[in-house]
Formats: structure tokens, C-alpha cells, sequence
């Protein structure tokens, strides 16, 4: 339930992926910009494709591994990471990171998942030592990144129904689970219900004031709402191989749903 009281100054961080600065991601982008600012917060904006952002992971990106090395990406991830050495424009993106106290990925549903450019984001600046790592906090729990929220905004082409527990996209939940769970949750972060604009390839102007006014109690609530209660690795619920012990879920509870604790009531966000 999103909270009237006003909040506390906050730091938060948009990174948007759209190729054409006319769309409805962009628009959708700025607009929580100048909405977050307008409640006196303070906002930083990656807007990807506008910074021609490299999509790729490469040798590059850690500039004093030896060439004549195999990349052992993993290994060479965290060296660069926790000597400071990484190309500086990964550098400067986990700065964004930690300097924020949320972090709001705006994206078109490509494939049923982020665009190209996106995943690169997401691949060059969770380094090891960043992210995850085995000298940092265990994953799925307290994380690298504990203590940050997280919420997904993305606009599709399909209708909503087409992503409802038997629509045949599957649950949008389900459809986003790398992002929440594999991703913010994994480093610590505290993923949102995703916000979704649906059938977004025709918009009419009605429909995208609706959207905005959607996303304006979305963004209300970025650091009052209940975030999803997916469970923690550490804590009793999961066995040393890293499987949920029997019994601990609700009866009938099946698929990814099993991650989610079943003792925690979230009160319903309307995605649209």
C-alpha cells in the first residue's frame, strides 16, 4: 500500500534502453524523472543508446589483462573490480549504483526480455566484487547491494491477459523472474512488482495519461511499497545444494512461485 506521507530525500537511478528519443520509453523515462524530482528527490538518468553504451563483454573492458591470457571472464571481472581497474565507463555506472537508493530499469519487452543494449548494462557493471563474488555477502539474502530497491518498467506490444496466469506469454512474473530474482535479488536488492504498460505498439493520447497516472503511484510508492517476499538463501528455507526443503511451501504451489515466501502478505499494485 503506497504510503501519503511525504519521503525522506531519496537517490535514485533510471537506465532506459530505447533506440529512438521520440518514444514511449523515453517519454516514460522523463516523465519519472521529473516526477521523482518534482517530490524532491534526486535522479540520475543512463539513457543507453544515447550513450552508444558497448553491449558487449570483452577484454576491453578490463584493459590490464595480459593478451596473451585466456579471459576467464568471471576471474578478470573481479581482479579489474576490486584493484580499480575496470574500462572507466563500467566504472562510472557502479558509481550510479551505489550512489542510489533505488534503481528503475525502463525498457521495451524485446523477446521476453531486456533489449541487447540493456543485458550488455547488466553484464559489464554486475562484475564479480560488484555484485556478487565469494569475498562479498551471500546472494539471495543480504547481497552486494542490500539495502537498494529496484523496479522494472517495461511497455509491451501484447495485451495484458496474454500475460495472466494462463495467458499464454505466462505470468509477467515469471516472464521478468531473471530480471527480479536472478539479477536485483541475487545482488541484494529489493525488487517491486514490475510496472507495465501493455498493448503499447498504438497508444492514443488517453491511454498514455492513463499510463503516466499509473506509473505516478508506482513511483509514489518506490520506497514505501512492499517489495516481493522472495526468500532468502540463508535463513532455513533452502538445503546446502541450494534446493528449497520440502514442505516449506503452501499447498499447490508450483514453479517459480516456490521462491516467494507464502507468509507474507504484498497488497495488490495495479501494473496499468
Amino acid at each position: 500500500m503506497t504510503d501519503a506521507t511525504p519521503q525522506p530525500r531519496k537517490k535514485i537511478l533510471i537506465v532506459s534502453a530505447h533506440p529512438d528519443p521520440r518514444s514511449l520509453n523515453t517519454s516514460l523515462t522523463a516523465f519519472a524523472a521529473e516526477h521523482l524530482r518534482a517530490a524532491g528527490h534526486e535522479v540520475q538518468v543512463s539513457d543507453l543508446y544515447a550513450m552508444k553504451w558497448k553491449a558487449t563483454v570483452d577484454a576491453d573492458d578490463f584493459p590490464e589483462h595480459p593478451a596473451d591470457e585466456r579471459l576467464a571472464v568471471m576471474a578478470a571481472s573481479e581482479r579489474a573490480t576490486l584493484a580499480g581497474r575496470l574500462a572507466p565507463e563500467i566504472a562510472a555506472e557502479q558509481e550510479k549504483v551505489l550512489w542510489s537508493d533505488a534503481v528503475i530499469l525502463q525498457f521495451p519487452m524485446w523477446w521476453f526480455s531486456v533489449p541487447a543494449i540493456m543485458k550488455g548494462w547488466i553484464d559489464r557493471v554486475f562484475t564479480s566484487g560488484f555484485g556478487y563474488g565469494p569475498a562479498l555477502p551471500p546472494p539471495y539474502s543480504e547481497g552486494a547491494l542490500a539495502g537498494r530497491r529496484a523496479l522494472v518498467s517495461a511497455t509491451m506490444g501484447a495485451r495484458p491477459t496474454a500475460f495472466s496466469d494462463r495467458g499464454i506469454h505466462g505470468p509477467l512474473a515469471d516472464v521478468l523472474h531473471p530480471l527480479q530474482h536472478g539479477l536485483f535479488w541475487f545482488a541484494g536488492m529489493a525488487p517491486l512488482e514490475p510496472f507495465g504498460v501493455y498493448d503499447a505498439n498504438e497508444l492514443p493520447g488517453e491511454r498514455f495519461a492513463a499510463a503516466r497516472r499509473a506509473y505516478a503511484r508506482r513511483l509514489d510508492g518506490l520506497f514505501t511499497d512492499e517489495p516481493v517476499p522472495f526468500r532468502p538463501l540463508v535463513g532455513g528455507d533452502y538445503d546446502h545444494d541450494m534446493r528449497l526443503l520440502p514442505g516449506v511451501e503452501a499447498a499447490g504451489v508450483r514453479g517459480l512461485d516456490l521462491h516467494v515466501r507464502p507468509d507474507v502478505e504484498v497488497d495488490p499494485v495495479p501494473t496499468s
